[in-house]
């Protein structure tokens, strides 16, 4: 009877450790394995804009930040890179993006365009640093010419391509547009073995 009494004991603590071993994961977990005193802290909200032209301002930024680092990610040496020999080059997929900003800023915008389409050939760029030039501009170049819209001429409707259309609808057109051929060079990136930047949300 003792010994039973003793095996009684020992499997009732046995069972109490396993408990108490298992309530600890499941704090560790809850928690995310760290302590409450080490938890990082919170990153501030911030507040997308609400208006029309904040939130085109700022999505507009958006996609400059996000090209920027797509060009930064590219090697130096690898501009003419082309996946194969029927598609553009890294360099021409970024040019034709660049030409396509300035008209569609252009047009929605009422700015003249100071460029034409020679001034985007390939051979011009030979660098890094003159091709993320121009790409950057080309979003200033729209982002200013939104900043100068009065808001309400953004619902003020204009003829593109035998096409009646809203100002704005021609902002999201070329935002689309900007996107697609950016897009199209994440292969470009992995194929010389750089990792896509990710996008960024602000």
């Amino acid at each position: 009877m003792k010994q039973a009494f003793v095996a009684l004991r020992y499997f009732t603590s046995l069972i109490a450790v396993n408990l108490a071993f298992t309530l600890v994961c499941f704090a560790q977990q809850a928690t995310g394995g760290q302590s409450q005193g080490t938890q990082p802290a919170a990153a501030p909200t911030r507040e997308w804009p609400g208006d029309t032209t904040g939130m085109l301002v700022a999505e507009w930024t958006r996609a400059k930040n996000w090209t920027k680092a797509y060009l930064e990610k590219m090697p130096d040496d690898a501009l003419s890179f082309k996946p194969t020999p029927e598609v553009r080059s890294f360099a021409g997929q970024m040019l034709h993006l660049t030409a396509a900003n300035f008209n569609f800023g252009s047009a929605a915008s009422g700015q003249k365009n100071p460029y034409t389409p020679p001034d985007f050939a390939e051979d011009k760029f030979k660098t890094k640093a003159d091709l993320t030039k121009i790409v950057l501009e080309s979003y200033d170049f729209v982002i200013s010419g939104i900043k100068s819209l009065d808001a309400a001429k953004l619902d003020e409707k204009i003829t593109r391509r035998n096409t009646t259309l809203t100002r704005k609808a021609v902002l999201n057109n070329g935002f689309e547009h900007q996107t697609h051929h950016r897009g199209q060079t994440t292969i470009y990136l992995r194929m010389k073995g750089a990792v896509p930047p990710p996008e960024p949300f602000q």
